[in-house]
């Protein structure tokens, strides 16, 4: 079975947490993100931020507009603190008014880690649990800007339930146009690699079902 599937933001330069990352077996999709540093899945956006940078994007007041925009997106904004606690310049009540106010007034989970080690064991068991559990797919809606046709056709077909940036890919590629997708059978998208049947009727019924407005 193939890792658990992780949209990194292109600025997102850590090469300890990356090479972790790959260690661990996570499939890893580089893209812009308007939103958070991590994409887990459809709900799961994770921020991290390392202990100087959490106290100079509180101070700018950067801090609560970045989580305000996540939860605008994700319904489960996580933002990862990375460092020790120890470091912290500033007192120890500002911070803890902070991280309050990030999960009261923002629905904001904090999460701490003491190294880019162990913050990549924490991306890597969130996107197993939250892909295996529930197959929820990383989705880069409002989080992301397509730049080309090519990227733009990524991004709607990388949308479609259990499917995500890699296997938009591999249906782009097989098909050729996202309208052959759509006009394709079940056993025709089972065919392209790693789709198999359960995944290709999903994608059937999802481009091809009735729209139900009372939904």
């Amino acid at each position: 079975m193939d890792g658990p599937e992780i949209i990194i933001d292109q600025r997102e330069r850590n090469g300890e947490l990356l090479r972790k990352l790959e260690e661990l077996g996570a499939t890893i999709a580089v893209a812009t993100l308007h939103v958070g540093d991590y994409i887990i899945s459809d709900r799961v956006c994770v921020e991290r931020k390392t202990i100087s940078d959490f106290e100079s994007s509180l101070i700018s007041g950067r801090l609560f507009e970045q989580a305000k925009r996540m939860k605008e997106h994700y319904a489960s904004p996580i933002l990862m603190l990375e460092g020790d606690r120890d470091g912290f310049r500033m007192h120890g009540r500002a911070i803890t008014g902070a991280i309050v106010s990030l999960y009261i007034n923002h629905g904001m989970q904090v999460i701490t880690s003491e190294s880019p080690e162990e913050s990549a064991s924490i991306l890597f068991s969130m996107a197993a649990q939250e892909q295996d559990r529930a197959e929820r797919m990383p989705s880069m809606k409002g989080g992301a800007r397509a730049y080309t046709a090519s990227q733009f056709q990524e991004f709607i077909v990388g949308n479609l339930p259990g499917i995500g940036p890699k296997l938009a890919k591999e249906l782009l590629k097989h098909f050729g146009t996202i309208n052959r997708i759509a006009n394709s059978g079940v056993d025709e998208l089972a065919e392209v690699n790693k789709v198999g049947k359960k995944k290709a009727k999903l994608i059937h019924d999802t481009l091809n079902g009735q729209y139900d407005v009372s939904e």
